[in-house]
């Protein structure tokens, strides 16, 4: 996937001297993997060293991973001193995350929270989703509350607990309402992007160095018209 600095540009929403956060757009890697594909980090690099005009390598670190058809908020540090604040902050679970999901129009609670265990095979990339603590599953902990209901679909706000892998997509799965194009955990069609509507929403902690409370808000993708209609007002 190439992108220019342009594009990159247009995707900060917010940046100082110690960090960077980044409007990822579905199927952007946030790091290099065994694709070989440009990542995120790579052209954040490439942007910051153009636009500095920085004669040698530009630090940047990933403070933490959103799946590749998933949208939204990520944060790179720009400095050491925050990348090891940053990811102490993420383990003690001191940045708060947001997620908007799209699923079907079905029967569910208007809002709940969910406790199950999850593992991981490392062989499919899929989390198996327990109801009981089980060998080698993490607890998971998410709510959610519906906040819009459109025509053949239903806005969820999901608030994480726990960080684990996949966790939203097989825990919405588990209670019937797999995510809008989701094919590996059991939507009934694609989205013609590849991608998923799971979209990283808002973040907040505070700040590694200003200690300042941060919250970041990110729009929904503008070339979707279900997406588009989430963000609209009824």
């Amino acid at each position: 996937m190439q992108e220019s600095a342009n594009n990159i540009e247009s995707q900060i929403v917010f940046e100082d001297n110690h960090l960077l956060i980044i409007n990822k757009k579905t199927g952007q890697l946030v790091q290099g993997d065994k694709t070989g594909d440009a990542s995120l980090l790579d052209l954040i690099k490439d942007f910051i060293k153009k636009r500095d005009q920085k004669p040698g390598n530009v630090f940047l670190g990933l403070v933490h991973r959103i799946d590749r058809p998933t949208s939204g908020l990520v944060i790179y540090a720009k400095t050491s001193k925050a990348l090891t604040r940053l990811t102490q902050m993420v383990k003690n679970r001191e940045i708060k995350k947001t997620y908007w999901a799209v699923v079907a129009k079905e029967m569910i609670p208007q809002s709940q929270r969910l406790v199950y265990y999850l593992h991981k095979n490392e062989k499919t990339n899929k989390s198996t989703v327990f109801i009981k603590p089980t060998e080698n599953a993490k607890e998971s902990i998410l709510s959610y509350q519906i906040i819009k209901t459109l025509d053949n679909f239903q806005l969820l706000e999901v608030d994480l607990e726990t960080g684990r892998h996949h966790q939203i997509r097989a825990q919405l799965s588990k209670i019937g309402v797999p995510i809008k194009g989701d094919l590996k955990y059991g939507s009934s069609r694609s989205n013609p992007d590849g991608g998923i509507h799971l979209h990283a929403r808002r973040l907040e902690f505070i700040h590694p160095v200003t200690k300042e409370n941060l919250v970041v808000v990110a729009p929904v993708p503008q070339n979707d018209s279900v997406w588009a209609a989430c963000e609209t007002e009824n």
